[in-house]
């Protein structure tokens, strides 16, 4: 009989390599695109209140996604990349709220949070490059 419950860190590995690997494919572009992309990207912090070096928050929103990405994916320090995801993708979310773009151009965003929110608390199952904290 079949157990799906058996192939739960066969699925999380798929999950993370998946997710991981599609964040590594958006990020790295933001990453190498410098200063004035970095400036822009960081500018989104003003939702939340922060207004000062939109630089640095650009480049850490690249950086959480492009290197967090491949973290994810590898299963390295799954639940800090993931913190990290959740909260870039939950100022991804905002920005659009704010503009007033409809649920079809914020969902990715939003469905992606949910996502690195889960994966906090699960982890990084069994297959995975490991480091106890």
């Amino acid at each position: 009989m079949f157990n799906p419950t058996k192939y739960k860190d066969f699925g999380l590995l798929i999950l993370r390599l998946g997710i991981g690997g599609s964040f590594v494919v958006h990020g790295f572009p933001k990453l190498i695109a410098g200063p004035k992309k970095w400036a822009w990207l960081g500018g989104n912090m003003k939702n939340v209140g922060i207004d000062f070096a939109p630089e640095f928050w650009g480049f850490m929103a690249a950086f959480s996604e492009c290197v967090g990405g491949l973290c994810v994916a590898i299963g390295f320090f799954t639940p800090i990349a993931s913190l990290l995801l959740f909260i870039t993708m939950m100022i991804a979310t905002l920005m659009h709220l704010k503009q007033g773009d409809p649920f079809k151009v914020y969902s990715h965003a939003l469905e992606s949070g949910i996502i690195f929110f889960a994966l906090i608390f699960i982890g990084s199952g069994k297959y995975a490059l490991k480091c106890k904290l």
